[in-house]
């Protein structure tokens, strides 16, 4: 563990052979999915094989890292105490213009503020040196 990855107390995620395209987007600034070459949608999360019509013909694409929020919730009481600092946090979950849904955090919003339908963009929040993290914030 690097001594950046020491300090951030944080539960970070281990990128796969699958998703390591997805996290090396996210590090320098795009936001990358899979799009299946058989039926042309979008996929998230990284997988093998399309959801929609099992072809393993997945490519990766750099997408608008726009989209709207479809829900969210305003944690007041974290359930890990990494988090504890955080509260109150604002947990959503976004719809990208390309389609598939992302769970995230709404960032540079306060809680009163979030809305259903409001308008966002990607934010990429570089934790470590290795690691940079999917967030969204009002467009």
């Amino acid at each position: 563990m690097s001594d950046t990855a020491a300090q951030y107390a944080k539960p970070l995620p281990e990128p796969s052979a699958v998703s390591a395209p997805f996290w090396e987007g996210l590090k320098a600034g795009e936001l990358r999915l899979q799009r299946c070459a058989a039926c042309s949608r979008y996929v998230f999360y990284p997988r093998s094989v399309c959801p929609h019509c099992l072809s393993d013909r997945l490519e990766w694409q750099t997408v608008s890292g726009r989209g709207r929020v479809y829900s969210y919730t305003i944690v007041r009481r974290a359930m890990n105490p990494a988090f504890a600092q955080e509260v109150p946090y604002i947990f959503a979950i976004v719809e990208l213009e390309e389609g598939p849904r992302v769970t995230t955090n709404l960032v540079n919003c306060a809680p009163e503020g979030a809305r259903v339908d409001m308008p966002v963009k990607a934010a990429y929040d570089s934790v470590t040196s290795e690691i940079a993290l999917l967030k969204f914030e009002p467009e």
